[in-house]
């Protein structure tokens, strides 16, 4: 792995288009519907109210190619199990999953390869996530000049929540503290800071348990009330995670970590919530009881973003987050 600053590596994710906030394309069109969006475009899972009910619907859509490309049965099941943590960040029940298959030529034998790897890997994880595929579809053929597209088997998800008081919905407040929930081991390989800082896909994909998964979403639901903001761990690992919750909030987050491993990391079964000092405890039980780790990593406040010893105000990175993608493609 190259050297890179905690900060710069924030940077050249944040500065991406791949990882910039894309409210330049959603604010064009109209989120609401029947006035009954409880959580608007933006979060990992949008939440919409069964109209007329006390119930309501979320919904999410995940994959990550250059996961699938280097290891299509484990990027298969990573797919699935982001799906089901971007539900149960927002206090859902996953209930089922739909395929979009999306592929290049399977006439080629690794293309071929990659298509039967990600469907076993994708049958692995609905199964031992109780979410079973309704639907899906195919697109196969995807090439230009004889080049495939990465393999692409988006997974889109729904949940439900059976009362709006099991919703997961705020926001850190300055003197709230960040909690990790799961394990780190520092996993770079096919990263984010990877493939935007160095321009790299090196390495394998991130290996997937998927009784890690199940267990680390028990410590969720069952410490759910203690909970202010949650998020799952994805492309970006913490350092990503913290970011964008602290920018949704306007306010400054300091983690202890300054590593590269421990902040950009890509292990899989994480989240990373919000809650007051006093709520930790509870927190800590629920994942003692799930057998899950957890883990103070830091805190909210201020108004810069501080990893270890590296830091940057606030308001100038989130300058680069709102403008980056609109630059890029406007």
């Amino acid at each position: 792995m190259p050297a890179i600053g905690a900060i710069a590596g924030l940077r050249a994710l944040i500065g991406s288009p791949n990882y910039a906030q894309k409210a330049w394309v959603y604010e064009q069109y109209d989120s609401m519907v029947g006035a009954d969006t409880v959580i608007a475009p933006g979060a990992g899972a949008g939440v919409v109210r069964v109209h007329g009910t006390g119930k309501a619907l979320a919904f999410t859509s995940d994959v990550t190619p250059r996961y699938v490309k280097a290891n299509p049965f484990e990027g298969g099941k990573q797919a699935v199990a982001e799906a089901f943590r971007n539900l149960i960040a927002v206090g859902a029940k996953p209930l089922a999953t739909t395929d979009n298959l999306n592929f290049g030529n399977p006439e080629k034998p690794e293309i071929m390869g990659q298509f039967v790897g990600a469907i076993k890997g994708i049958g692995e994880a609905v199964a031992a996530l109780d979410m079973p595929i309704v639907s899906g579809n195919v697109s196969l053929y995807n090439e230009t000049d004889g080049s495939g597209i990465l393999p692409t088997p988006t997974i889109g998800a729904v949940g439900i929540l059976a009362s709006l008081d099991d919703l997961i919905a705020g926001r850190p407040v300055a003197g709230d503290v960040a909690v990790l929930i799961g394990a780190t081991k520092g996993h770079l390989g096919q990263s984010a800071l990877l493939a935007e800082a160095f321009g790299m896909e090196a390495g394998d994909a991130p290996a997937v348990d998927l009784a890690a998964e199940k267990a680390s979403a028990a410590v969720i639901g069952a410490a759910r009330k203690a909970i202010r903001a949650c998020t799952d761990l994805g492309d970006g690992g913490l350092a990503l995670a913290a970011f964008e919750m602290a920018e949704g909030a306007g306010v400054g987050v300091t983690l202890a970590a300054g590593d590269v491993a421990t902040l950009f990391g890509e292990d899989q079964a994480r989240y990373l919530v919000a809650c007051a000092p006093e709520a930790v405890a509870a927190i800590e039980a629920a994942g003692k009881a799930a057998g899950a780790p957890v883990a103070v990593v830091g805190g909210f406040g201020g108004d810069a973003v501080t990893f270890g010893s590296d830091a940057a105000a606030l308001a100038d990175l989130s300058k680069l987050y709102r403008t980056a993608f609109e630059v890029a493609v406007g």
